[in-house]
């Protein structure tokens, strides 16, 4: 008896082993960025199971930091950068930015700096190919001063210099009396290459083109093309490259459509014009985020306001855009939204409806499918997920 029942305990013991081990696998970290103004605290660790598409509970972390609004990670996943918002509600005076160092084994996430971003509102960050600059967008709602886009050093320790150059003289169109006063930066990107940075201006109605030099002290000029002038109204918000650098798409948020370039060195060329908009229906539109499926093949793009819809369009092999689908977010106001690493769940943060919800998404056909959860948060408004090692 004794002989046999000690291998059958073993072999039990190990058995019931494998399913955990396995389970680990597929377990990832997610950083998330909320507003601060309510019950959030800043910034949360949350684990991720990516064979159920659940979030646990309870985080791992929470990381007190004022209205990190937008998280950009460098490209090891050793240091996070944010931005950290003031204005209604806000309890800082001036906008400001931080970095934090991130511990490539436990994930653990530790503060290293925090410096001004010499505007208000600051609402996007992205750095440079060479990660020696971080590009901060600073919105700034009111007309006076107005947005502009700052240039922050990055040390090879993640610490944050304070800001070397500031490009603000970028008009306005005055379209929208409302929105469009004054300048308003909304993002500024990395071209895939690195040789430029563009920036997205929803005040002026233009993206503004310039060169980057990493070796200079200032590293932005205004490009041969600065340039891209926009409809009239249309409220440039975010751009995104294909992965080969040869197709850009912008969401035009106050129109609530997508503009798709050709892109070639520092030129952008307009070849299509989609529309987000319900046909048929009056309601508050807003263009927000997109993101690509890993493969390149689909785009995901967020409409806000009344809307409060994705929609999935198959990207053909110039970059243009074939609607296949929409879908209600399940809530108000999505913010943002990231595919998990394995491709099959989206997480949407519904900033105004607090809530985090999971969605399926088939990846060969793009679709969105059911929910798998809704998990209350306060304010939610940026993902990014930390891979396993």
């Amino acid at each position: 008896m004794t002989r046999t029942f000690l291998p059958l305990l073993t072999l039990v013991s190990a058995m019931s082993a494998l399913p955990t081990q396995a389970q680990s696998m597929t377990d990832y970290d997610v950083l998330i960025g909320s507003y601060t103004q309510g019950a959030s605290e800043g910034i949360y660790r949350y684990r991720f199971d990516s064979q159920t598409g659940k979030l646990d509970p309870q985080p791992r972390q929470v990381i007190k930091t004022h209205n990190p609004s937008w998280l950009t990670m460098s490209a090891d996943q050793r240091y996070l950068f944010v931005v950290n918002e003031n204005g209604p509600g806000g309890k800082d005076e001036v906008g400001k930015v931080s970095s934090f160092a991130i511990d490539p084994k436990t994930h653990e996430v530790t503060p290293v700096n925090q410096v001004l971003s010499r505007g208000d509102e600051p609402t996007h960050s992205n750095l440079s190919i060479d990660e020696r600059f971080l590009f901060v967008s600073n919105y700034a709602v009111a007309p006076d001063p107005g947005g502009s886009l700052a240039v922050i050093p990055v040390g090879k320790d993640g610490r944050l210099s304070d800001v070397v150059q500031v490009s603000n003289d970028h008009g306005a169109s005055k379209v929208n009396v409302e929105r469009q006063a004054s300048s308003h930066v909304h993002s500024a990107v990395t071209t895939p290459d690195g040789k430029y940075v563009v920036a997205s201006d929803l005040g002026a109605d233009k993206l503004f083109v310039f060169s980057y030099d990493g070796e200079k002290t200032q590293p932005l000029q205004p490009a041969k093309h600065p340039i891209v002038a926009l409809p009239p109204g249309s409220g440039p918000r975010h751009l995104l490259f294909s992965e080969d650098g040869k197709q850009a798409w912008l969401t035009l948020e106050m129109v609530a459509e997508v503009a798709v370039f050709d892109y070639h060195d520092g030129e952008f060329k307009l070849k299509q014009k989609v529309d987000l908009k319900n046909q048929g229906v009056q309601q508050k539109v807003g263009a927000g985020g997109l993101h690509t499926s890993a493969d390149g093949k689909f785009l995901y793009v967020a409409n806000r306001g009344e809307a409060n819809q994705f929609l999935v369009f198959a990207i053909d092999a110039n970059g243009q855009l074939k609607e296949i689908q929409r879908r209600h977010v399940e809530g108000i106001e999505p913010r943002e939204f990231s595919l998990d690493p394995s491709g099959r769940f989206m997480l949407i943060a519904n900033q105004k409806s607090h809530q985090i919800v999971t969605v399926k998404v088939d990846p060969k056909t793009g679709m969105l499918g059911d929910t798998v959860q809704k998990l209350d948060f306060d304010s939610p408004s940026d993902f990014h997920f930390l891979s396993n090692k």
